[in-house]
């Protein structure tokens, strides 16, 4: 395997984390951003109020994106083993 391969390999990977974790982060960053401008608006200012909604719409997110999620990690691991048995010249 050449530079130039394993950078692609890299850029592939790069891709697919933020293919698998971008769903839950931005689900993550809409509730934060709600529930801040929630607390702006009442003037409650508790810290560990945002947590149980965040937690339960980043599992709610997860059960909804698990198999895209699922999904694009088969596919680069299928990707990654296809060019191991080639020889690295895969893709």
């Amino acid at each position: 395997m050449n530079a130039g391969e394993a950078l692609d390999v890299a850029r592939e990977a790069l891709l697919t984390i933020m293919l698998v974790s971008g769903p839950i982060m931005a689900v993550a960053l809409i509730v934060g951003l709600s529930i801040s401008l929630i607390q702006a608006l009442t003037q409650i200012q508790e810290a560990t109020l945002s947590f149980v909604p965040k937690i339960l719409a980043i599992f709610a997110a997860l059960l909804l994106f698990l198999p895209f999620m699922g999904a694009a990690m088969g596919t680069f691991t299928q990707e990654i083993m296809a060019r191991i048995v080639s020889g690295g010249t895969g893709g």
